[in-house]
């Protein structure tokens, strides 16, 4: 027998222990992530079995949809339980659907933190009456369905970098010599870390968040948040940005300026977070993913950011992705399409930008600061 709930205050620590301590756990299923997404509202259940213990549970994040009146509700890397346990699964969507359906949302999408080899999870699914997600977004999935992760249980510093490629390790220790050198940082750095990320985005061509995004998720998730900056010469040139949740690390942002890339700071950094998640204890290290629901081939845009990667030997692994509970089918496709065209514009905005910039280096004229990129476009979604 399973019975649902919604969290309440009585609750929530016991629903954040849960979450936190469950191998499907993550941390945007934890209620921390409601202070960074304080344009949404946000709400969570809890299934329980016959004893009264958590069996599951399901964060939702809810945002009205312009000239619609109704909401679009989204569960980041949820619900979290095991996807064995039909009887569980049903009782979250079926409890997260009257949700959705009291708020007259147009659909509630999910993307469980779970791979789906076999198609279980996606048969499950349909058998609830869920269908492969709309995309929303011209990446395709609002999280990345491939990421990579390095298995940390019973690790040493040594296997784990002896497990890196050659040519990563290569780059670690030339960073070193190099005289490269990595420091926490605090609030008081954001600064300087989002004009780098500013500057990352326009090199490689993707919109980037504003410092108070970042602020928000060092203010809320506290100590678990690390900032990492690399300095080069007493000059900030890269940083990135790091959250550990349960037993869990996750490496979140990475920054770089376009000056001395040839001291190769990215890796470092990313060296130092995965010692710091060895050291914390952490079983999983989640790199996060590229683009694309498969690895990259060379030739693809894509395939750089693939390759530095899987460099420091991790696993690629494939989500079962987005599944959508659509409700009110009409208003969901003017709300995705409407989406798509916003991020399209935004998206031929960042072109039009980096045009610019390069015809003032080059003497043409143009842009005369690099400014970054302003509109961030699917602030909406995580």
């Amino acid at each position: 027998m399973r019975t649902t709930e919604a969290v309440s205050r009585d609750t929530l620590e016991e629903y954040e222990a849960f979450v936190s301590a469950s191998p499907f756990g993550h941390f945007m299923q934890s209620s921390h992530w409601a202070d960074v997404k304080d344009n949404w509202r946000w709400d969570a259940l809890i299934c329980r079995d016959g004893d009264g213990r958590i069996r599951g549970s399901m964060a939702l994040l809810c945002k009205k949809v312009p000239l619609d009146g109704g909401c679009f509700i989204y569960s980041p890397r949820g619900p979290v339980c095991d996807m064995m346990d039909e009887d569980t699964v049903l009782a979250l969507l079926g409890g997260a659907r009257a949700y959705a359906r009291r708020h007259r949302a147009v659909a509630l999408k999910v993307d469980p933190d779970v791979e789906d080899s076999s198609g279980y999870v996606a048969a499950l699914f349909q058998k609830a009456g869920l269908r492969h997600g709309k995309p929303l977004s011209h990446s395709g999935c609002i999280q990345p369905r491939g990421v990579f992760r390095v298995d940390l249980y019973g690790q040493t510093q040594e296997r784990l970098l002896a497990q890196c490629r050659p040519k990563t390790r290569y780059n670690i220790r030339l960073a070193g010599r190099r005289g490269v050198t990595v420091r926490q940082g605090t609030v008081e750095d954001l600064g300087e870390f989002t004009r780098l990320m500013r500057q990352t985005g326009l090199r490689d061509g993707f919109p980037t968040r504003n410092e108070r995004y970042f602020e928000k998720i060092m203010l809320s998730f506290g100590e678990k948040v690390h900032l990492y900056m690399a300095d080069y010469e007493g000059v900030p040139i890269a940083g990135t940005l790091a959250l550990t949740y349960g037993d869990k690390s996750w490496y979140l942002y990475g920054a770089s300026g376009n000056e001395h890339r040839e001291v190769m700071p990215n890796y470092r950094l990313q060296w130092e977070m995965m010692q710091a998640a060895l050291q914390d204890g952490c079983v999983c290290y989640d790199m996060r993913g590229v683009p694309g629901d498969k690895p990259s081939a060379p030739g693809q845009s894509t395939y750089g950011l693939y390759r530095y990667k899987k460099g420091f030997g991790g696993r690629w692994m494939t989500f079962c992705g987005e599944w959508d509970d659509v409700l009110r089918p009409a208003a969901y496709g003017l709300m995705a399409l409407g989406l798509r065209l916003r991020q399209g514009r935004a998206q031929a905005a960042l072109r039009v930008k980096r045009v610019r910039i390069r015809l003032h280096r080059s003497g043409g004229g143009g842009a005369k600061k690099e400014k970054g990129f302003g509109k961030n476009y699917g602030e909406e979604f995580v």
